[in-house]
């Protein structure tokens, strides 16, 4: 009977053992999820900014219609898009077209002179500063739960349960070599 109980004893403690590392993984997967949502609550100001940027812009730039273009397709397609990773890939397109206005605009000195302008283009940075900062959460989240999914001995589970390693918020591969290039400083 001693021996059963034993037994018996060992099968709850790692049940509760298991259940243990499945809602730690749930929880982990709930917290990048919402922190991606955090990211979602920024585009969504950022896509509402870009039409009100992009009219200003025309008044002063119309034979830059191209690259405005690029900006409203770029804006759609990351509007429509569903999964997090189509997200991560449509925003991506969006900050390279929104670096071709910002370079764009260097050569209209009345526009960056323009009130309206100016206020846009300070929400618009206020903005990329806060996306930076979500981008950060959501990559530390990631990571978090990254680790919990490859860690011993969650990792015994992880793929059972249907918890698998996720992807960070990272740049573009177009964009990679811009960035790793120094940056020209000219006076």
């Amino acid at each position: 009977m001693s021996t059963g109980i034993i037994i018996l004893a060992v099968v709850a403690v790692l049940v509760l053992w298991v259940i243990s590392i499945y809602n730690s993984l749930v929880k982990l997967r709930n917290n990048r999820e919402n922190a991606f949502a955090n990211i979602d609550v920024q585009l969504k100001q950022r896509y509402d900014l870009v039409p009100q940027l992009v009219a200003t812009v025309k008044g002063y730039a119309s034979h830059e219609k191209e690259l405005l273009e690029k900006i409203t397709m770029a804006r759609s397609a990351a509007m429509s898009a569903t999964s997090i990773n189509d997200k991560i890939a449509a925003d991506n397109q969006l900050s390279s077209a929104l670096a071709g206005l910002k370079v764009s605009v260097e050569a209209y000195p009345d526009l960056k002179a323009n009130q309206n302008f100016l206020q846009l283009q300070g929400e618009l940075s206020d903005i990329e500063n806060k996306l930076a900062a979500v981008r950060r959460f959501f990559n530390s989240a990631t990571k978090e739960y990254n680790n919990a999914v490859q860690v011993f001995p969650a990792s015994l589970f992880a793929g059972a349960f249907g918890f698998h390693k996720e992807p960070m918020f990272e740049i573009a591969p177009e964009e990679r070599a811009i960035v790793d290039k120094a940056p020209e400083i000219k006076f």
